[in-house]
């Protein structure tokens, strides 16, 4: 009887073994926890006064994409002057505006805003009704209605150039940007 018993214990822990090692086995597994990665630096304007328009730098630390939006040129705002006429893309006000609406929605097409603009480089052919001079006012005057707002505080480093002409005819003012966002 002894060994009957003796026998049937080998045989019951020879079965619960693999059952209790499968048993093991079937319990749900633990996942890995997501890498948690920490959000960049933030992005460094530092302005030569609280109002300036530019910064003097902006220092950018690891962990941005740089996106590079190449010069954008005005459309016709008066469909009705002859093609290729100053009077056809407008003042320098006019074609300004119409360049930050063009790069604006190139920004929002990469993920960015006009938030995340560090660097601009405007070219501006002299207005004929200003004796050929460059209009920096008119530029201006578009390009805060942009940048050091309420809404959008940031303003980017900036040169902003006379140019003898630029690719056709009636354009005066010519504008490329570079913006900075977080690495995905």
């Amino acid at each position: 009887m002894k060994r009957f018993f003796v026998g049937a214990c080998v045989l019951a822990l020879l079965i619960a073994a693999p059952v209790a090692a499968e048993a093991k086995t079937k319990t749900h597994p633990v996942k890995p926890a997501a890498p948690v990665t920490a959000a960049p630096a933030p992005v460094v304007h530092n302005y030569p006064a609280p109002e300036a328009a530019i910064a003097s730098t902006v220092v950018v630390p690891p962990g941005y994409t740089t996106v590079y939006v190449s010069g954008m040129v005005p459309d016709v705002a008066d469909l009705t002057a002859p093609a290729g006429t100053y009077a056809a893309y407008g003042s320098t006000e006019v074609q300004t505006e119409s360049v930050l609406a063009k790069l604006d929605a190139a920004l929002k097409a990469q993920g960015c805003t006009f938030g995340d603009v560090v660097s601009m480089h405007v070219f501006l052919v002299g207005d004929p009704a200003l004796d050929n001079k460059l209009d920096f006012a008119g530029m201006m005057k578009a390009y805060k209605r942009h940048f050091g707002t309420p809404d959008q505080p940031n303003r980017p480093t900036r040169a902003t150039v006379q140019v003898a002409a630029l690719a056709a005819p009636g354009f005066l003012v010519e504008i490329e940007v570079i913006a900075v966002k977080a690495a995905k």
